[in-house]
């Protein structure tokens, strides 16, 4: 029988062994006996070929080891076998600070239909000036600035899990999530979430396109909700000229970036793969830093 716990954590991973220590490891001080909150987490492993499986097993987790590689199955998988709301998804290299956690769990708790998410830490060590240059502006944009949902963390209240009964079969599932919710639900709580990002520009521009096409088929499968909009970004990067006339060569590495992503997005796709994904920001094992 299991225990109660005041939140549910939903972990996909594939292929993780590099740094899924490190994330749960950010859980493990609430999947203890007699901590508050207490978590209750489960790892959706899917289409696993290393150690993820074998090290998720060495952490106070329920863990699933699903034959296919597949983000959403994963998701829904995980869901099903979870059993306590709030309900928090969180992806298997993302790094959680110490209070992120209780914030969470405390601003979710109501009966309003909410989402949320720390605020969001880029890792930039190790990367070019490229990728500098687009996490610059990226911070700046609405997407970021307004209730960032996404980005690998986002939680919601039971609620708003109410809202949608299963995730779609889409790259997308945190676009997919934060639509669901007018600005005036999404919450920024205390604590950070640590984005490590791609290193080199080619990497980058894969992530890219990753995220383009994701929103394209959302905003195929429901154009009312999902249409793309850009016209809030474009006037985030005037204000930022306007604040910053330095960071101009920034801003148009972050067009160019954007733009070759939304091409490449718009040709017809190879054989897509179940998960698609920066592999230059897992090059090294991470632990979780212990001042964190």
């Amino acid at each position: 029988m299991k225990q109660f716990c005041d939140a549910s954590v939903v972990v996909p991973a594939y292929n993780e062994e590099r740094v899924i220590a490190a994330c749960l490891e950010s859980l493990a001080p609430y999947t203890q006996e007699g901590s508050h909150p207490r978590l209750e987490v489960v790892v959706a492993a899917n289409g696993c070929h290393d150690r993820t499986v074998e090290i998720a097993r060495e952490y106070d987790v329920e863990v699933l080891d699903i034959p296919t590689g597949s983000k959403s199955l994963a998701l829904n998988a995980g869901d099903a076998a979870a059993t306590a709301l709030p309900r928090i998804y969180l992806d298997a290299d993302i790094v959680l600070s110490n209070e992120a956690i209780p914030a969470l769990v405390e601003a979710l708790s109501g009966p309003e239909p909410l989402v949320a998410a720390p605020h969001v830490q880029f890792d930039l060590r190790g990367a070019s000036w490229p990728v500098r240059a687009y996490y610059r502006v990226f911070r700046e944009i609405p997407y970021v600035t307004d209730g960032l949902v996404g980005l690998g963390v986002y939680a919601v209240s039971a609620a708003g899990r109410a809202r949608f009964d299963r995730f779609p079969d889409v790259h997308a599932d945190d676009l997919f999530i934060q639509r669901l919710f007018a600005p005036h639900e999404r919450l920024t709580t205390a604590g950070t979430f640590t984005v490590t990002t791609p290193r080199t520009l080619r990497s980058l521009i894969d992530v890219r396109v990753r995220v383009a096409r994701g929103n394209t088929t959302l905003a195929d499968t429901d154009a009312d909700r999902f249409a793309a909009t850009t016209g809030s970004t474009g006037r985030a990067l005037l204000d930022l000229l306007r604040r910053r006339p330095t960071e101009l060569p920034s801003v148009l590495v972050f067009l160019a970036v954007t733009l070759t992503a939304r091409r490449r997005a718009a040709r017809p796709a190879r054989e897509a793969a179940a998960w698609e994904r920066d592999e230059s920001s897992r090059l090294t094992p991470r632990r979780k830093d212990p001042s964190s």
